[in-house]
């Protein structure tokens, strides 16, 4: 790590769970984050130890300076809870999970079997869920959302503005699972994140996202998206019905991501190896585009697990997001496809809860 010591000189912007500040080190001003329930609250003036490590390296979504502590420490705080996170880091913190002994919700999840068909919705990139759950919305207002925040990539939920911004709507509840952490429930693992989703929050729908800040390295099986596959293992080992959204772009100069990315192909195919519904639209997709996507539908229908599901009616609910569309810094003219293919989750999930809660359904 690379550390360094310097003084706030103004704020940034501020949001639940986290602050930006101006931060002068060597009589430059760096842009750096401070997660308020590690670091408490600061003002300008105060001294901070500082991690430059992601800035020197260049780094895009991790590419913040992050405050590690002040010269002035922050109040003790003693809380509920034994579950410990980030654990052995030296910002390790101590909640208190959904799923542990002391939790009020602990008989309710030491009882809970299954998920009761639950739809539960997976996507690869953290970009995708304000697309998932606005077309969700859309479909049907009052939905209730449960967004799973996973450990694969940002462990702090309060990294991500976009969550955030869903949150303080009232649009989504929030689960961090296994090392993350910040979200309105915590829970130790995956498993119990999706039973807390169904059986404490009351959610129609589960969203399984990882955080902002996936890794990529280029090769078949080095990136963090191998998990949504697993994540589609768990959904129907607890009885859920598991929708697996594809990562698609009608924009990215990579061959590996043009179309539908190898991250999908490979998780979808190869790493789940139980059944998911797979939503797939050509609704305003550009027709050369859609030519290179579904060129690859017989790669997963040839699996006789995914069930390719074709969905229409996505734009509306795009357009109505609550919070700005972007993915690798691309908006919804540029990248079209990648948010149609994401919403298409959101709007199969909304057309499920439909279905099965209209008169006479079983």
């Amino acid at each position: 790590m690379t550390w360094r010591r310097g003084t706030i000189s103004k704020p940034g912007r501020a949001w639940l769970g986290g602050a930006e500040w101006w931060v002068t080190i060597d009589g430059v001003e760096h842009l750096a984050l401070a997660y308020t329930d590690l670091v408490g609250f600061l003002e300008v003036g105060d001294e901070v130890a500082v991690n430059t490590t992601a800035t020197d390296r260049g780094l895009g979504t991790g590419g913040y300076a992050l405050i590690v502590s002040a010269s002035s420490l922050p109040e003790p705080r003693t809380g509920p809870g034994h579950i410990v996170k980030a654990r052995y880091m030296p910002q390790q913190a101590m909640v208190m999970a959904v799923d542990e002994p002391d939790s009020p919700h602990y008989d309710i999840l030491a009882a809970a079997e299954g998920l009761d068909g639950m739809p539960v919705v997976v996507a690869d990139l953290h970009s995708a869920l304000p697309a998932i759950v606005a077309c969700a919305t859309h479909d049907a207002p009052g939905i209730r959302i449960a967004y799973i925040h996973t450990d694969t990539a940002a462990l702090p939920l309060a990294f991500s503005r976009t969550a955030a911004a869903l949150r303080e709507r009232g649009d989504i509840t929030t689960i961090t699972s296994g090392q993350s952490f910040g979200g309105d429930f915590e829970s130790v693992n995956l498993h119990t994140a999706l039973l807390a989703a169904r059986h404490v929050i009351g959610a129609d729908i589960a969203v399984v996202v990882q955080g902002p800040g996936n890794v990529g390295t280029g090769t078949a099986w080095g990136f963090s998206g191998t998990a949504v596959g697993e994540a589609i293992n768990a959904i129907n080992l607890l009885g859920g019905t598991a929708i697996a959204t594809l990562r698609v772009s009608q924009a990215d100069a990579r061959p590996r991501h043009l179309g539908i990315s190898h991250h999908s192909l490979t998780a979808y195919t190869r790493v789940a190896l139980t059944p998911a519904l797979v939503p797939i639209t050509s609704e305003n997709i550009d027709p050369d585009i859609l030519a290179v996507i579904e060129s690859r539908y017989p790669t997963l229908s040839g699996t006789g697990r995914l069930t390719l599901v074709e969905v229409d009616g996505i734009r509306a609910g795009l357009s109505s997001s609550a919070v700005p569309l972007r993915t690798m810094g691309r908006g919804l003219v540029d990248d079209y496809a990648a948010f149609a293919f994401a919403g298409a989750g959101g709007v199969l999930a909304a057309g499920l809860v439909a279905e099965t809660s209209s008169p006479g359904a079983d």
